[in-house]
């Protein structure tokens, strides 16, 4: 008798898992177009396979279950859009959910890029992200949250590779991007501004103003440096690229109109820094906003050639800009 019970619950065990191969490697057509199937936050396993068998992707959520316990998915499901199509097999589906394979969008902030070059960047990739990011931007409730104290998150988007999962929260990706430049503009660095006597928002914008005018490395702590100075001395800083903020593109080229023209930004027109970053900049140029070199110039002068002529004096200068004018001139 009890030989005929293990023999039937053998039996029983042996269909079982003929029947649960049949049900995971045999494909189910939902269509011949691929969907993107959501996982919401918060959502239980017990939850997506419910929603998987309502869809028609799966026959039997019983073996998917089982298969979720023994694997450990059921307690550690990653939400997020998973791209999957008609002719999967359920246990590609079941892999798929295994590895997380959802559907991730990758973006790069270069340094020097702006808030509309970072909006165009997310418009490429979720124009609803666009949309909702030039809002964000500059929502006084969100700045204070984040400790920004500054017009607008400007400067305050880390330069990196960020990879985002399709679904997430256009506030979670900028929360994301001002805790990178957080960890970055660490505790350190902090100090060495307040010695400086400096905010974080001053080094921010005075690196932004570094990362727009500086092109070789080397030059980063020398045109620090000469800003430095012109702020000690009570000089308008008179920095291009701030002349055209929120205006146009520094590609399309600065006008004497540009240097008149009245904003907040502009250092032709106001005395000291402008009210917040003009871009985001990289680790090398706040790095030159807080150790300036130890040198006396309060001027220079694109060389044309990525470099710049650095003067002392008022008619040093100006000879820098005769001979940078000829130069570019003669082509020379």
């Amino acid at each position: 008798m009890k030989k005929n019970i293990i023999i039937i619950t053998i039996s029983i065990a042996f269909i079982f898992v003929l029947y649960a191969i049949a049900e995971l490697v045999i494909p189910l057509p939902f269509g011949n177009k691929s969907i993107e199937f959501e996982v919401k936050r918060g959502e239980s396993f017990r939850e997506v396979i419910n929603s998987l068998r309502e869809k028609g992707m799966i026959r039997d959520r019983a073996v998917f279950l089982i298969l979720g316990r023994l694997t450990g998915v059921d307690r550690k499901i990653k939400a997020g859009y998973y791209p999957l199509w008609g002719n999967m097999t359920p246990l590609q589906i079941f892999d798929a959910l295994r590895k997380g394979r959802i559907i991730e969008y990758e973006i790069t902030i270069v340094p020097g890029d702006s808030l509309m070059e970072i909006s165009q960047k997310l418009s490429s990739l979720d124009i609803t992200w666009s949309e909702e990011f030039e809002r964000l931007s500059r929502d006084r409730k969100l700045l204070g949250e984040l400790d920004i104290d500054a017009p607008s998150i400007e400067g305050y988007l880390f330069p990196d590779t960020y990879r985002f999962p399709k679904g997430l929260d256009i506030r979670e990706v900028i929360e994301l991007m001002v805790s990178r430049l957080r960890e970055k503009f660490d505790d350190e660095l902090l100090s060495r501004a307040y010695e400086l006597g400096m905010t974080e928002n001053e080094v921010l914008t005075l690196a932004s103003i570094i990362e727009k005018e500086a092109v070789a490395d080397e030059e980063r702590p020398i045109i620090s440096a000469v800003y430095h100075n012109r702020l000690k001395k009570k000089m308008p800083l008179q920095a291009d690229p701030t002349s055209i903020y929120g205006i146009k593109s520094l590609s399309e080229g600065i006008t004497k109109k540009d240097l008149l023209r009245k904003t907040p930004y502009n250092t032709y027109v106001i005395k000291g820094l402008p009210p917040g970053p003009i871009a985001s900049p990289g680790m090398k140029s706040i790095i030159a906003a807080l150790y300036p070199d130890n040198v006396p110039y309060l001027y220079f002068v694109s060389n044309n050639d990525g470099t710049h002529n650095f003067s002392v004096t008022l008619n040093e200068h100006k000879e820098a800009v005769r001979a940078y004018r000829e130069k570019k001139r003669t082509g020379a």
